[in-house]
């Protein structure tokens, strides 16, 4: 029954994960969670039996007035039916090397009553025990079970079109490149790109956000999402196992396996502290009576209270737990947090640092301004965006859109791109030029000086200067008011690095409330940049780089924590980052280390709390104030509570 002891819990989680990793890889995985859920409920029910039967044998043995080798015998009875798992379970530790742990002192603490004469004592122990046991483990599932609950994204079935007709299947045998169908209410079991059809999607379940997002023929959609309205035909783009809603799911499900320090020093203490006081236990029961004339009976009794209430079970169950809901909490605002070693650096942050473009910027550009020489604005645009035309180029594609979808008169015939300058091209006969000051300098067109918040695109027709267009990258609405959050969390400082003019990027970062931004930096720029705040904070603290997850793949690596903004869909951000927000909002940074200071906050709670209550019981035990069976409702007490603590930081997702 006690699966969350420190040794046999984790070969459990080990023995789940890989069974049930090997049945989502065939397809089954929705399945084999009921099973196991089946199973779950069986053992629950036969150790509430058993618990029954013990707890009416351990009354006979109290009140009936029968002889005294009957109460034994009932005695006995009980404790074997309750305690004999407790008791294999020790001995499998001992023979696999690892003989300190929860359920060892259990059955020596039970035993040694028995030895001492101490039946009731002895039977009251175990059943005690178990009784924690049982409201533990229901509490651990349920909370997993609600992690699992918020992330309930995976895709039940796929409606796959073969043969002219639609086959209803498991998602991991819809191959890449066949078509789907997704009616109105279903889940979208794969990414892919719509072919037919227009709807709205819900993506709560991936970014946290209920506002729907509009999709049509051509566009990307992404598995996990709700289909709200029409029908959809799309053509997979990848399969199952490769797909969002796995890679999310592997995220979260995995995100235990990295440990924090405090989770790794309570693994160490345990593995310290649970030896040193069974030998204080034994030199407890032996020193008094061998040297000082003490009553063996009532030293032994002292010994044995003191090693029931010495198990870390509060500290080695509830720390992990309390990571493992943080996690799940952030989850559901759409923060994916890798690990709780992640979760507990993030609550440190001392320095953030913001790349520009589709950080703090949306990162899709538009013409703000036209200025001509001869006040045609719209011509000008036109000349501008036909010797444009053939370029993919972000400025090229703003410079098109702006014209308009309308057919233009105006045609390339012939166009060059000159690296770092901008383009020439023949434009019904004309020689035009658009792009920047240097561009300018060989057409020998002299622009002058151009103050303006964004990028400028110089015009120039058959060598004489023609005018400027204004492309500006619009500001997050959310980004000022994240950096003044960051700001109230106590950060020192906030940075923005970009590529882009300086007075651009002044623009924006002043606008926004940065202390300190850099412009015209290459990656390499950037990554020196990081290097040297890396050098100005605190030992303590944390430096966090927010970043598209592309382009910036070396300095999210380098940084204390990189966070990945506006990574939906992304598998470059999912890889390269600590932290992926699964949309594009700001906000979501300060709201990641509310979430994870509060984490820290409860696992500190459960620390002080748990020691606390141990060292006070020990105290008694010693001091032959405290029984044996009080002990116990004290160790597996501290523990529930500690739970129950823990399983607070799940509901903070939902702030």
């Amino acid at each position: 029954m006690s699966k969350h002891c420190e040794h046999c819990h984790h070969d459990h989680e080990e023995e789940h994960e890989h069974h049930e990793h090997h049945e989502h890889e065939h397809g089954h995985s929705h399945g084999h969670g009921h099973e196991h859920g089946q199973g779950e409920e069986g053992e629950r029910k036969t150790m509430l039996i058993r618990m029954g039967v013990s707890g009416l044998l351990l009354v006979a043995g109290l009140l009936l007035p029968v002889q005294e080798g009957v109460k034994i015998a009932l005695y006995v009875a009980s404790w074997l039916v309750v305690g004999y798992s407790v008791a294999l379970e020790a001995l499998k530790s001992i023979l696999h090397g690892q003989a300190m742990d929860e359920m060892f002192l259990m059955t020596v603490a039970s035993v040694g009553a028995f030895c001492i004469g101490e039946y009731a004592e002895a039977v009251a122990v175990m059943l005690l025990y178990q009784i924690g046991e049982f409201f533990q483990d229901y509490a651990v599932d349920r909370s997993r079970e609600s992690i699992a609950g918020l992330m309930d994204i995976r895709p039940d079935s796929a409606n796959v079109e073969r043969e002219g007709r639609i086959e209803t299947i498991l998602p991991g045998f819809v191959q890449v490149g066949e078509t789907i169908v997704i009616r109105p209410g279903e889940k979208v079991p794969l990414d892919g790109t719509v072919l037919q059809g227009s709807s709205s999607l819900n993506t709560v379940a991936l970014t946290g956000e209920s506002a729907p997002r509009p999709v049509k023929e051509g566009d990307a959609v992404l598995s996990g999402c709700v289909n709200i309205q029409g029908v959809l035909r799309v053509q997979v783009t990848h399969a199952y196992e490769d797909s969002t809603v796995a890679r999310i799911l592997e995220l979260v499900e995995h995100a235990g396996e990295t440990k924090s320090k405090a989770d790794r020093f309570i693994t160490r203490f345990a593995r310290v502290y649970t030896p040193m006081v069974v030998g204080l236990a034994v030199l407890a029961a032996l020193v008094p009576p061998l040297f000082f004339g003490g009553d063996w009976n009532q030293w032994i009794t002292s010994a044995l209270t003191f090693l029931v209430i010495s198990c870390p079970c509060a500290l080695v169950i509830s720390v992990p737990l309390t990571f493992f809901s943080g996690i799940g909490g952030a989850s559901r605002r759409g923060i994916l947090i890798k690990g709780a070693g992640y979760l507990e650096t993030l609550a440190q942050t001392e320095i953030a640092v913001f790349d520009k473009t589709g950080t703090v910027t949306r990162g899709s550009f538009s013409v703000t301004d036209v200025h001509a020489d001869n006040g045609d604005a719209k011509g000008l645009l036109s000349l501008a965006a036909a010797a444009e035309a053939f370029s993919t180029h972000p400025i090229a594609q703003s410079l098109l859109e702006a014209r308009g979808q309308e057919e233009s008169p105006l045609k390339a015939d012939s166009a060059e791109e000159i690296s770092g300058h901008g383009v020439r091209a023949q434009v019904n006969g004309q020689r035009v030029a658009v792009g920047n000051e240097k561009l300018m300098a060989l057409e020998g067109a002299s622009s002058g000086p151009v103050q303006a918040a964004g990028t400028v695109a110089h015009v120039a027709v058959n060598g004489k200067y023609a005018g400027y267009i204004v492309i500006a990258d619009e500001i997050k609405p959310g980004a000022r008011d994240a950096v003044s959050a960051l700001r109230d969390l106590g950060v020192k400082k906030t940075v923005m690095l970009t590529g882009d003019r300086e007075h651009t990027a002044e623009t924006v970062g002043r606008a926004i409330g940065m202390d300190e931004i850099y412009a015209g930096l290459l990656p390499d720029g950037k990554m020196e940049k990081v290097e040297d705040l890396l050098r100005e904070k605190g030992e303590q603290g944390a430096l966090v780089f927010v970043g598209d997850g592309i382009n910036d793949a070396p300095v999210l690596a380098r940084a204390d924590i990189g966070v990945a903004m506006g990574a939906l869909g992304s598998d470059a951000a999912i890889e390269a980052a600590d932290v992926v927000l699964m949309d594009d909002d700001p906000l979501k940074l300060p709201a990641a280390i509310r979430i994870a200071r509060r984490t820290l906050g409860i696992v500190r709670q459960n620390v002080i709390f748990s020691l606390a209550v141990k060292l006070l019981v020990m105290a008694l035990g010693v001091l032959h104030l405290a029984p044996l069976w009080a002990a116990v409702f004290a160790d597996v007490g501290v523990c529930f509570i500690a739970i129950l603590n823990a399983m607070r930081a799940m509901r903070m997702g939902k702030e």
